[in-house]
């Protein structure tokens, strides 16, 4: 079972960024679709980029501001956050595979 934990949430002002990292344990960390939820007060969780096979995918309301990255050597998932909206507040959570997941760093745009 793949074990993940994330890091790098806090709290910053609109326009700001912030790097997330997620850690994964595992063999098969390499073939994995993987990729960075979040869940605002109230809302339902939502995709916000996955990344598979070199492929990037994004939602529309983080496109142009948001990044995903990975390396499979340290088993590692990033997403670089910049322009950051009040809308973007939230826990994120990152999935490796189909059941791998982190349990949440929360992220506050806040002026």
């Amino acid at each position: 079972q793949v074990q993940v934990v994330e890091s790098g949430g806090g709290s910053v002002q609109p326009g700001g960024s912030l790097r997330l990292s997620c850690a994964a344990s595992g063999s098969a960390f390499s073939i994995y679709l993987m990729g960075w939820y979040r869940q605002a007060p109230g809302k339902r969780r939502e995709l916000v980029a996955s990344i598979f096979s070199g492929v990037e995918d994004y939602a529309e309301s983080v496109k142009g501001r948001f990044t995903i990255s990975r390396d499979n050597a340290q088993k590692k998932l990033y997403l670089h956050m910049n322009s950051l909206k009040p809308e973007d507040t939230g826990v994120y959570y990152c999935k490796v595979g189909p059941s791998g997941w982190g349990q949440g760093t929360q992220v506050t745009v806040s002026s």
